[in-house]
């Protein structure tokens, strides 16, 4: 098995010392904990991380792999002009990933230019000291949790032939309403998914998480749950460790850090 380890990390630009300056100090736990999963994979040595993006070029009805061979990105939309990254795309198991769900799911490879922040807030932390890692950019569709979750199943069946050494990345936010200034306003259920959301993946009930009430999820407006589902699905047949390394919502939304070791 290539796959090596998987995390849930949040993505608001605010975690990019240029853009969030002083209000980084109210985020303190998550960058401390991005900097922890920073340590790890340097340790790990992947040779490859699949970034999951709740952003970017979504088509409703199927997945999406961004095949373009480098990948580069930037946070000028949010005012900072001189932090740029760029990737090598692992484009021969992008291809063998989109290959083998022809006749399973639909996954379309696009051509995107730039990675979206979802993609990039990430990478930004994980790959400081990884300067050769190759990426491969996903990003779910509209289509019922159930095919999220499949498509992980269909992923980790590929990573099972491949020798590269792989970490997967579920990139999201949880509730965006947590408080009455919230970007998406206030829903008294928006902790009550947060809380739930987080004590069905510690406690391993993949099979809840798939059937969370639908109005609950509606009322959080979240845009982490595709993304985990597809993680889950990746490590679901796996003897893996379940480990929250952070959980903050100091602007109203939800940012949850958490990480998925092999035993």
């Amino acid at each position: 098995m290539s796959l090596i380890f998987g995390a849930i990390i949040p993505h608001p630009p605010v975690l990019i010392p240029t853009i969030g300056q002083e209000n980084l100090a109210k985020l303190k736990k998550t960058e401390k904990a991005l900097k922890e999963l920073e340590d790890t994979l340097y340790h790990l040595k992947p040779d490859t991380i699949i970034i999951i993006s709740p952003h970017g070029q979504l088509i409703d009805d199927a997945f999406t792999i961004n095949h373009l061979p480098v990948l580069k990105g930037d946070f000028e939309e949010f005012g900072d002009l001189s932090t740029k990254l760029e990737f090598k795309n692992n484009l021969g198991l992008a291809y063998r990933i989109r290959e083998s769900m022809e006749t399973q799911l639909p996954i379309v490879l696009t051509s995107e230019e730039k990675l979206d922040h979802g993609s990039l807030v990430p990478l930004y932390y994980l790959t400081a000291h990884l300067k050769d890692i190759t990426v491969i950019p996903i990003h779910y569709s509209m289509l019922d949790r159930g095919r999220h979750f499949q498509f992980g199943q269909e992923i980790r069946k590929i990573l099972e032939q491949t020798s590269n050494r792989v970490v997967v990345i579920a990139s999201g936010d949880l509730s965006h309403r947590l408080t009455k200034k919230a970007p998406g306003g206030f829903s008294p259920r928006g902790k009550e998914f947060d809380q739930q959301l987080i004590k069905l993946l510690k406690e391993k009930k993949i099979n809840e998480i798939l059937n969370l009430d639908e109005n609950l999820v509606a009322e959080a407006g979240e845009c982490g749950l595709r993304s985990i589902l597809i993680l889950l699905g990746i490590f679901s047949e796996l003897n893996y460790q379940f480990k929250v390394l952070s959980y903050q919502s100091p602007f109203g939304v939800g940012y949850l850090v958490a990480s998925f070791y092999l035993n």
